[in-house]
């Protein structure tokens, strides 16, 4: 497994991923406008839209369709002619890209500080045969080093907690047990949606 950034190169493995995991909303939950039935219906009806918008921004080089994959070789008696198969998807964009995300009831009343230079773990995306295999870990401990190629300052991350173990569909902001262990700090302790960050300046250089 190799973690690389989406790109142009690396988009047809990322869309074969969301496929592969019946995910309907090609990552653009925090950039739609729209209300909740009309998310629904993109994701349910036209989920091809979700794609081809993301896969353009990708081409484009836009920050707020940046993340890290997880990269597996393909097998070997289906290699020639394959290129690496995406096991694991971390969205990872510039919380100022993200205005959805501050408009959210848990986080909307919180002094999160100023967007600049922070940068934000927006999801989760395992593929179903290789969960529970420290794939979402291997991604999440990736991050530091190509957010500050990016020139970020700081990662902040969104888990939901809860009084029982989430389901695999609950856990896609990523669970808190697995931040704390690759060293995020609770910066705001909001009943179940907590926020916490992992500050690059304070770390020092690499």
């Amino acid at each position: 497994m190799r973690i690389a950034p989406l790109s142009p190169a690396t988009a047809p493995a990322w869309a074969a991923l969301m496929q592969a995991c019946g995910s309907g909303c090609f990552c653009r939950f925090w950039h739609f406008a729209g209300g909740k039935n009309d998310w629904l219906a993109r994701c349910f009806e036209r989920p091809s839209d979700s794609r081809d918008e993301q896969l353009a921004l990708v081409a484009q080089g836009s920050p707020e369709a940046r993340g890290l994959l997880a990269l597996e070789e393909a097998e070997e008696e289906e290699a020639e002619g394959e290129a690496d198969v995406a096991i694991g998807w971390m969205k990872l964009a510039p919380r100022a890209t993200l205005a959805k995300l501050r408009r959210q009831g848990a986080y909307r009343s919180l002094d999160l500080g100023p967007d600049d230079g922070v940068w934000s773990v927006a999801c989760f995306l395992i593929h179903p045969e290789r969960r529970r295999r420290g794939v979402a870990t291997a991604l999440l401990q990736a991050a530091d080093a190509h957010v500050r190629q990016w020139g970020g300052r700081a990662i902040e991350a969104y888990p939901h907690r809860a009084g029982y173990a989430l389901r695999d569909e609950e856990a896609w902001m990523g669970p808190e047990a697995m931040l704390v262990g690759c060293g995020y700090e609770l910066a705001h302790d909001d009943g179940p949606y907590p926020v916490y960050r992992r500050n690059l300046a304070a770390l020092g250089a690499p």
